[in-house]
Parts: structure tokens; sequence; C-alpha cells
């Protein structure tokens, strides 16, 4: 099943994108390559219940099994040993990311609280993306009644644009809801 948001990219934004930049090749035109979300579990990587709830949580998200990151070396003022949960990871592509990040764009974002739009300062100079939720609450497929504690994420948005302008068009154009800081 082709997922909406790829075929508005390949009808609509694909186009739009080569007429605003001028593109000789149809491969240098940006696109998303890759959702990462990621959950550090800080306090609770001691207790297995929390990091169990926490896979569940981001798998139920994702539609993918996550992987449990463990530390690569011991810490003692962080009281970390080697091997020990220290976050939690999934990587999209394909179908799965397209599916997520329509529902990021057309549910999650909207149901937050005082919403005033996305940053456009978060991008890291290459044309990739990065935000940050506080809660995952605001995704319809987690059940309010499972959620024990509330606990934020970070999703970084991995586009094969060149420059932050680039990777900017293409958020936007897929329906990115930017702020204006104008």
């Amino acid at each position: 099943m082709t997922q909406r948001l790829k075929n508005f990219y390949l009808e609509k934004v694909f186009p739009e994108l080569q007429d605003k930049f001028q593109y000789k090749n149809t491969h240098q035109i940006p696109k998303v390559e890759k959702i990462v979300i990621n959950r550090g579990l800080g306090e609770a990587s001691q207790n297995t219940k929390i990091v169990e709830a926490s896979v569940t949580e981001l798998s139920t998200l994702s539609g993918q099994k996550s992987v449990v990151t463990k530390s690569r070396k011991a810490i003692a003022g962080f009281k970390i040993r080697q091997d020990m949960p220290v976050g939690v990871c999934v990587t999209l592509r394909g179908d799965r990311m397209y599916a997520f990040l329509d529902r990021l764009i057309h549910l999650a974002l909207p149901r937050i609280r005082d919403f005033q739009g996305l940053s456009p300062q978060s991008f890291d100079g290459h044309g990739n993306y990065s935000l940050g939720l506080k809660e995952q609450l605001m995704f319809p497929e987690l059940d309010y009644e499972s959620i024990e504690k509330s606990r934020g994420m970070d999703i970084s948005i991995v586009t094969s644009s060149k420059n932050d302008e680039e990777g900017f068009s293409l958020l936007q154009l897929l329906g990115m809801p930017f702020r204006n800081d104008d």
C-alpha cells in the first residue's frame, strides 16, 4: 500500500522543488531518507519495567521493533556500568517512514497544547531537522491509561538535501508546520 504522503511528495512536492531550485538531474531533488526516533532513559535505566514500557511505546508509534541502546563503558559519576541500557531507538525508512511523518504532521503536532509551530532554527547545516517532544500522549495510538509517566523523545528527520534552505523547503512543502520568526 502506497502512503498518502509519499504520493503527495511524488505528485506535488517533487516537481515544485525541481522548478524552485532549477535541478537538471532528478537525483538532485531532496527527499526524506530516514527518520530516527530516540528516547534516553536517564534515571529509569536501572528499572527493567520502564525500559520494556519504552520499547513497547516506541514500537507502537513506529510500527516496527525498537532497539535498546546500551552504554559502551562504565561512568562512575553517572552511576552507569558497561552494557547498561541507556536509551531506546528506532530507525524508519520507506513506507513506515512516510506513515509516521504523515501522522506526526497531521495528527500529533496539532494536538500539542499551545502549539505555535516548529522552530525553523533546528536544522543542522546539511538539511536534516531535529525536534524534541516533551511527552508521548499527543500520538493517538498510545492509550492514556497504559502510560505510567510522561516521557519525551527526540525525532531526527534525515534528508538528502545539501543545505538548510533545501531541507526547509522540502519539509515545508510536505506540510511541516513551521512558525514564522520574522
